[in-house]
């Protein structure tokens, strides 16, 4: 048997929980994210952009969220990211915002516009807390009083959930999110006991891990973010001899130290920049490179 796909990939992830054939199982998880926040459970959704054979893009920029409709109109927009873009929280608003004005056209009354939610299944550390699953919504500072209900950001950070932990006989989101973080296949007969509707993403995630096509798509998928990594190489390498040939073209050995030292300092500047543009996290970036903090902010504050 072949391994299975990584569900948090996003073409995966839509295709388990965004098709209609699966529209129960985005239900059931649904339920489970707006349990933890004190909200009713749905009765039903309308999926409003259904995975389909189209949505098969190699383009590793390409955003293959899933929206959904409740019966009483609120727009709900589940995102999963991999890597991180960095500017994630203004990303957010950007994205809700659009979901919120679209609804109606310029110059309809605004008493139309619907409650939107924003869902963002995170695979890297955003917040500076211990929580899994925060919840935003409008307030006031000191009373905390709500301005208006219309505002709901949902931010799931996997990487804050203990993989170990299996609950028992407990049920909720956090046995979707290990499900999702690749737990040991041993532990899903206890996750489906749990959230008995996992066993139907479980099932469709074998499915497609057997699927040639799926798979090719999976594969094809990745190897863009390969690509990406090649070409970040290949840029560092030519920094190195821009530095090189700057050094020869002084002809003294301290000119060669010092036209490697700008080629390399190019170099390293050129990959952040590109890592940054993948998605890749601030540690990852400094064991790469060697930049600081400070330096690879700064680079991030003039993408």
């Amino acid at each position: 048997m072949q391994d299975l796909l990584n569900p948090r990939v996003d073409s995966v992830f839509k295709r388990i929980f965004g098709s209609e054939q699966n529209k129960d199982v985005l239900l059931a998880f649904l339920n489970s994210t707006f349990k933890e926040s004190g909200e009713l459970p749905l009765a039903e959704i309308v999926l409003v952009n259904p995975y389909t054979d189209k949505d098969s893009p190699t383009d590793k920029l390409s955003i293959l969220d899933i929206k959904a409709k409740t019966s009483d109109g609120k727009l709900i927009n589940i995102e999963m990211q991999i890597f991180n873009p960095f500017h994630m929280e203004k990303r957010t608003l950007y994205y809700w915002s659009g979901m919120y004005f679209q609804q109606i056209p310029k110059g309809y009354n605004y008493n139309t516009l619907k409650k939107c939610v924003a869902i963002n299944i995170l695979d890297f550390t955003l917040l500076n807390n211990t929580r899994y699953h925060s919840v935003f919504h409008l307030r006031e500072d000191h009373t905390g009083i709500p301005l208006i209900d219309d505002i709901e950001i949902h931010v799931i950070e996997l990487t804050k959930l203990d993989e170990n932990s299996v609950p028992l006989e407990e049920g909720g989101l956090v046995n979707w999110l290990l499900f999702l973080k690749g737990v040991d296949k041993s532990s899903w007969e206890v996750l489906a006991m749990n959230e008995p509707m996992l066993k139907k993403a479980m099932d469709t995630l074998e499915f497609l891990s057997q699927d040639a096509a799926a798979r090719m798509e999976y594969e094809a998928r990745m190897k863009a973010l390969s690509d990406e990594k090649s070409r970040i190489e290949g840029a560092r390498e030519q920094g190195r001899e821009e530095g090189r040939e700057e050094g020869r073209e002084e002809g003294r050995e301290e000119g060669l130290a010092t036209g490697m030292s700008i080629g390399e300092a190019r170099a390293k500047t050129e990959m952040a920049r590109n890592l940054l543009l993948l998605g890749a996290d601030l540690p990852f970036i400094r064991k790469a490179t060697g930049l600081s903090d400070k330096e690879i902010e700064a680079l991030r504050s003039i993408q």
